[in-house]
């Protein structure tokens, strides 16, 4: 059985043309599916519907989280709570044609345990597309994993990956496609064009797209860390080379010869100013590491799954 789980973020009624869209294409291609509705906090009627939907369809299952936790985490969350041999998130635009679906399925019946569909074009306008494919060549130069060309948003994997992701990662200042990456297992990579969104404005705010790029560029990547070992080396031995230079000048030079009259303090202000910026840019990029090591030490969940009324 696979897993749909749909992320949901005022869908309002996106929710049921999606899955009557996915339930025609997978029981004309007899696959057995569950269809989980997670919605990522939304306060207008999306989950009474995704809810309504529940009601009436039996392999509909609907959740709220708690608040808006972006839909990264509601992807974790969908994991948690899904029973099928393989899992997909699916957003609610439909800009990742359905179609595939049954492909990767197919892919995933042949043995291949993770597949991940990523964007070979897309029609998102050029300032869009240069931000994007920018963003995906500077992780992938800087980080400890590789991510697709063009960037990828969901992932299709199999029910031991599901129980590795549910068990063993924290979801916390991460993301999904991050920590599968991670894990190995020889990702299938599945190009598709990927169509122009339903959303008349888009609910991935600029803030979200930092925070992503944070938890992604922090959570897989060391650069950082050690590009402060080296600058601190660096500077280091070139302080190092000057004392040697002004002290062979002050006990065997001709000051003359050299032209070192230098009792002014301009050229201490530049120094001091150059590398006091240094130093709190350094701390600036421990702080990052140290906080996310205080996040994950507390312990506090990813995500929370609110109770309905109906809930035990």
């Amino acid at each position: 059985m696979l897993s749909i789980i749909c992320l949901s973020y005022y869908s309002g009624q996106r929710i049921s043309a999606v899955y009557h869209k996915l339930s025609k294409i997978l029981n004309e291609n007899a696959i057995p599916f569950e269809f989980i509705v997670i919605d990522d906090g939304s306060t207008d009627d999306s989950f009474d519907i995704a809810h309504g939907l529940a009601s009436e369809y039996p392999d509909v299952k609907a959740y709220q989280l708690s608040k808006n936790y972006t839909s990264h985490y509601g992807t974790f969350a969908g994991l948690s709570v899904c029973t099928g041999d393989c899992a997909m998130g699916v957003p609610d635009d439909e800009q990742q044609p359905y179609e595939i679906i049954v492909d990767l399925y197919k892919l995933w019946k042949a043995g291949n345990k993770v597949l991940i569909p990523y964007r070979s074009k897309r029609h998102d306008g050029w300032l869009n597309n240069f931000f994007a494919n920018s963003y995906y060549r500077i992780i992938n130069s800087l980080s400890d994993v590789k991510f697709p060309p063009g960037g990828a948003d969901s992932i299709f994997i199999d029910r031991e990956i599901i129980d590795i992701v549910n068990t063993r990662i924290h979801p916390i200042n991460t993301s999904l496609m991050t920590e599968i990456l991670r894990l190995g297992f020889s990702p299938v990579y599945y190009p598709f064009v990927r169509g122009k969104s339903l959303n008349s404005k888009s609910r991935w705010t600029l803030k979200k797209k930092i925070r992503l790029f944070k938890d992604t560029f922090f959570s897989c990547s060391t650069w950082p860390i050690k590009m402060i070992t080296r600058l601190g080396l660096i500077f280091a031995l070139a302080a190092f080379g000057l004392i040697v230079f002004y002290g062979y000048l002050a006990l065997f030079g001709n000051p003359d010869f050299w032209g070192e009259r230098m009792p002014g303090w301009t050229s201490t202000v530049i120094i001091l100013s150059f590398f006091s910026g240094l130093i709190l840019f350094s701390l600036g990029i421990i702080a990052e590491y140290i906080w996310r090591i205080y996040e994950e030490v507390k312990n506090r969940p990813g995500y929370i799954i609110k109770k309905g009324p109906h809930d035990k």
